[in-house]
């Protein structure tokens, strides 16, 4: 929130200057992210008036005009502006004045005629890009009056950067009474009193739905003129809190809300069809908003209805079809309290967003709703004139502000420093609380302005932050330090990232929401977990696979020219499971596994001239894989995944257990995803994977071992895992190492038939095998494959 230090200052003047009083505020949490100066220096400007106006002698484009500056024979001035004329009021400045960017003003012969000083522009004087002429001033401006005084330009924008739960200073009234807290400084708010009522005119209000509307006071005001210019000094502290003035019926309501932080809206009583009822939409119902957008609405959306239907957005934006124009006579005015839960997340819904739903959906005070009737009514009345009828205020829920309980010895503990009980009660007293004191604890109530007190924390963070974070001293620990040794049975998901890295591939962050269609397209997903108030309509389900986030990466990739991408990621995915617990972050009945996945497209390698350039190829991949593994060993099996290509995708197994998935992409989401080249993904879950167990001590052999080769002959469609694990599960003591090495198909093979040599390492520790041993574990495997493979001997 952007706001004025002179309009601050107005309601609260502490002893401190402008870069003291915006750290104060920092420091407080309050965070001042910005302090700039409205003007930048100048000197030597006054408010003058051309007195008369005639045509230079030798220029077209050029005017002679003597301006008055109130004391003193008018001055020449040779202008140019195109707006000049006579009578007008503008900055003059004087010879000798000094101008933004060090330009400082002289006597000069402009076209042979003699110039005594300059009407200025806007952007001349640094207020402004406006440099299509002179910088108008109203009529009644005095003359000779310096015009940084007149235009109150020794003023600062300060710009506040709230978090979500400090709603209460979204408001002048709100900034002012932090620093009156803050300071001890006097705090003097608006004046705010009753407006009598000289006609009768009312609008029946009704209330449909007391858990979104809970309080709603209007008040009718006839015979106003909406055509009446806004006044000079409210169009400035509206356009230095970043509002642009509308019409004098909006800026009343705009500044009300900036002033004492209670949106309104206005209605032209003409346009209404009967009263107001505040409901819930029906669905099929539609409504054109204030900025030209028709939405429809449902069961979910607050709506202000009349007998037409729906006429606005409750807390978010009032309907076109009763707004208040140039052309309006009678206005009700509405200033209504709405509860956070029934407006957060509706004007994102619609894909834009209003300062009224910003407030409500954070949190409005309820008790100020006739306070900002009034307050809205002097303005309108001082500037638009009319005739006001009654205050209509119908309350039907509001919240209970509870009693929170605050230990003084927990405070203190939570603090680190001891603070006298005395500043506690002044502190919670400064800031409107209602406080009770007892024997070693306070009992404090928050007032209706404040939403974000709840708990004793909350109320500890008020003690600290009013006392000063600041004087709490920074000591250093005084806790025993203990290294902790890491685990050797478990590999932690750091050295994870770090293995996959060190095959060169780059870690992504990607959200844990997606597109809908991702989840059906890269799982198989129909029924993803929806999120109740998705960011963005394409983000509106948790993810139960990471591997979409990662194709859209290296779609990005591939689109800005990256020819090789290899990248990965660490994260949670999302499943329904009925069984699965509640409990630390976890939510009951959905299981959040972690998972570890990748993705390569492009070349094999960077280019270079030892190694022949080919693209990344499934068993690329899977090398990474098994590096990603080890010591662990894998094992893959063919079978089918949703987003990978048939033939070319394996099951990866550990241990006989599933734990992720290799292969390429599915040809149809590459076309779909615009990928311009093959890619080849997997994904793994973790949790098996950083689990080693202890590491064991295995003799080395001192004896030379014995190598065989053994080629046999199986069905083409015979796995070569198959047979692996087979031998690995009845290999003799003896025998190390099992390892295929060749595939043969073609001549000397029987058709449908192929064949797979092994190389068998036999090594024992105790002694040198004999060739009869080795010859007899040879024939035991041979037995054993064919029997269960039909595999016999390739001669």
């Amino acid at each position: 929130m952007q706001f004025s230090e002179h309009w601050l200052r107005s309601m609260v003047d502490p002893p401190l200057g402008t870069e003291e009083l915006a750290r104060l505020l920092t420091m407080s949490g309050l965070e001042i992210e910005t302090c700039v100066p409205v003007a930048p220096p100048f000197s030597g400007v006054v408010t003058g008036e051309v007195v008369t106006l005639a045509q230079h002698p030798n220029a077209d484009l050029l005017k002679l005009c003597r301006v008055s500056v109130g004391a003193g024979e008018p001055l020449q001035v040779v202008c140019g502006a195109p707006n000049v004329k006579l009578g007008m009021k503008a900055p003059f400045a004087h010879v000798g004045a000094r101008l933004p960017g060090g330009l400082e003003i002289k006597a000069a012969q402009v076209r042979g005629v003699q110039s005594g000083g300059m009407l200025c522009s806007a952007r001349e004087l640094g207020l402004s890009e406006d440099h299509s002429g002179l910088l108008a001033l109203p009529g009644d401006t005095p003359l000779g009056r310096d015009i940084r005084e007149i235009l109150a330009l020794d003023d600062h924008l300060l710009t506040l950067k709230l978090t979500p739960n400090r709603a209460d200073c979204l408001s002048l009234l709100g900034v002012a009474r932090e620093v009156s807290a803050l300071t001890g400084a006097l705090l003097t708010p608006p004046e705010v009193s009753a407006v009598p009522a000289v006609c009768d005119a009312v609008i029946q209000v009704r209330i449909s739905e007391p858990q979104g509307c809970g309080r709603f006071a209007g008040r009718v005001i006839r015979n106003v003129n909406a055509a009446a210019p806004t006044p000079e000094w409210m169009r400035r502290r509206l356009e230095r809190s970043g509002q642009r003035s509308i019409s004098a019926l909006v800026d009343v309501t705009n500044y009300v809300m900036l002033e004492l932080g209670r949106p309104l809206h206005v209605y032209d009583v003409d346009k209404l069809s009967g009263g107001i009822d505040v409901r819930y939409g029906r669905r099929g119902e539609k409504v054109k908003l204030l900025n030209e957008q028709t939405v429809e609405v449902d069961e979910t959306v607050l709506c202000i209805t009349d007998d037409s239907g729906a006429i606005g957005l409750a807390g978010i934006m009032g309907g076109e079809s009763t707004k208040a124009d140039l052309a309006t006579r009678h206005v009700f005015l509405e200033s209504a309290f709405f509860h956070p839960g029934a407006i957060a997340g509706r004007a994102r819904r619609y894909n834009f967003t209003s300062d009224a739903s910003y407030r409500f959906e954070r949190g409005v005070d309820f008790e100020n709703n006739a306070a900002g009737i009034e307050r809205a009514t002097h303005l309108i009345l001082d500037i638009c004139g009319g005739e006001p009828g009654p205050s209509d205020d119908v309350a039907v829920l509001l919240p209970q502000r509870n009693p929170v309980r605050m230990r003084i010895g927990r405070a203190e503990l939570v603090i680190g420093i001891p603070v006298p009980a005395a500043e506690m009660e002044a502190i919670f007293r400064r800031l409107g609380f209602t406080v009770t004191r007892e024997p070693d604890a306070f009992v404090a109530t928050a007032p209706s302005y404040r939403f974000d007190i709840a708990i004793e924390e909350d109320l500890i963070e008020e003690v600290a932050r009013v006392h000063g974070f600041d004087r709490i001293p920074a000591d250093p620990p005084v806790a025993p330090v203990q290294a902790r040794t890491e685990p050797e049975a478990e590999r932690s998901l750091h050295q994870l990232r770090e293995r996959i890295a060190g095959a060169g591939y780059q870690e992504v962050i990607n959200f844990s929401f997606v597109d809908p269609v991702w989840e059906a397209d890269f799982a198989g997903n129909a029924e993803p977990i929806t999120l109740l108030n998705p960011i963005a309509s394409q983000l509106a389900v948790m993810r139960s696979t990471l591997l979409g986030g990662l194709v859209s990466v290296a779609r990005t990739n591939l689109n800005r020219k990256c020819e090789r991408v290899r990248a990965f990621e660490v994260g949670r995915a999302f499943m329904r499971d009925p069984a699965a617990p509640a409990g630390g972050l976890a939510v009951a009945g959905v299981q959040q596994p972690m998972r570890v996945a990748g993705i390569a497209c492009g070349p094999a390698s960077e280019e270079q001239w030892g190694i022949q350039a080919r693209a990344v190829d499934f068993f690329d991949v899977k090398g990474d894989v098994e590096s990603l593994l080890a010591p662990l060993s894998a094992g893959f099996e063919r079978a089918a995944h949703p987003a990978l290509h048939p033939g070319r995708s394996a099951r990866v197994l550990l241990g006989g257990t599933p734990i992720g998935w290799l292969g390429e992409l599915h040809p149809r989401w590459q076309k779909k995803y615009e990928l311009p080249m093959p890619a080849v993904l997997f994904e793994l879950e973790t949790a098996p994977l950083t689990a080693l167990g202890l590491p064991h001590f295995e003799e080395p052999s001192n004896f030379p071992p014995v190598i065989r080769d053994l080629a046999v002959v199986v069905d083409a469609g015979q796995p070569a895992k198959a047979l692996l694990d087979a031998l690995e599960a009845e290999k003799p003591r003896f025998v190390r190492e099992i390892r295929l090495f060749d595939l043969y198909q073609g001549k000397g093979v029987p058709e449908g038939r192929k064949s797979l040599a092994f190389r068998i390492v036999m090594q024992d520790t105790d002694r040198t095998l004999t060739d009869a041993e080795a010859d007899l574990a040879i024939t035991k495997m041979v037995e054993l494959l064919g029997h269960r493979f039909s595999a016999t001997i390739r001669t």
